[in-house]
């Protein structure tokens, strides 16, 4: 049975997409069977996994609204043990699709009975906003991560996702649970991301990883050509800190 975790943060720029990418090809790296579900319309976990996502006919969006079967958007990455279900921008039309959808918050999850055994970890990359696409996600997955950058308002939008977690738990999905907080973007020559870390762990009661993302020019870099960072550049300290997460996500 596989363990699928949703990465959320309605907050933009926090490392949301890097996380859903590198923690994906780092578990799989570790011989994990991996999907990663591209539900953002931006579609940047799909490009930073190297595949044109506006050559593609069958996506996440032709699989919500019926027109596709699972199969027929299912890639095969050029890594190992991971597989994934592509987005582009034509998901930005889907809410308005399924206004009038039946059970449209589970739409997803009824979606993936057929293969969800076939993996060992499902990751979900939600857009930036507490959507329906986002809701659908919830409603999938087992436990939501979320990424908080290191800087002064990382608090902030906390408390909310928060609660839209426990909203989809009492409402929608009793199953669901907080995976935890993971810090990104973190920069060790300055006091303010340390005083953001130390902020957070006193202040939240959710578990907070112990693998911190640095703040590394490479990790920037990778999603331009197509690469998670484990073979961007795998010796990297973004690589190793992903790896870290990886093996921390598979003890708990």
């Amino acid at each position: 049975m596989s363990k699928v975790i949703a990465i959320a943060n309605q907050k933009g720029g926090v490392g949301k997409t890097t996380t859903a990418i590198n923690l994906s090809a780092a578990l799989a790296e570790k011989g994990k069977r991996v999907l990663t579900i591209d539900i953002d319309p931006q579609g940047n976990t799909t490009s930073g996994l190297g595949v044109n996502k506006n050559d593609l006919d069958q996506t996440i969006y032709e699989l919500l609204i019926g027109s596709c079967r699972l199969k027929d958007c299912l890639i095969t990455t050029a890594y190992d043990n991971l597989d994934l279900i592509p987005s582009n921008v034509n998901l930005a039309a889907v809410e308005i699709e399924l206004l009038d959808a039946e059970r449209k918050e589970f739409i997803l999850r009824d979606r993936l009975t057929e293969i969800r055994d076939n993996y060992d970890y499902i990751i979900i990359d939600c857009p930036p906003s507490l959507s329906l696409l986002t809701v659908n996600a919830m409603t999938t997955a087992d436990s939501v991560m979320v990424p908080i950058q290191c800087e002064y308002y990382a608090l902030e939008g906390l408390s909310q996702l928060v609660h839209t977690v426990e909203l989809v738990r009492g409402r929608l999905n009793p199953g669901l649970e907080l995976e935890g907080v993971v810090f990104t973007m973190y920069d060790a020559r300055t006091n303010l991301s340390m005083q953001v870390v130390d902020n957070v762990r006193n202040h939240i009661a959710e578990r907070v990883f112990r693998t911190i993302i640095p703040r590394n020019i490479r990790l920037a870099e990778a999603p331009s050509y197509g690469q998670p960072i484990t073979k961007y550049e795998p010796k990297s300290a973004g690589a190793e800190a992903y790896r870290l997460l990886a093996q921390e996500l598979m003890e708990l």
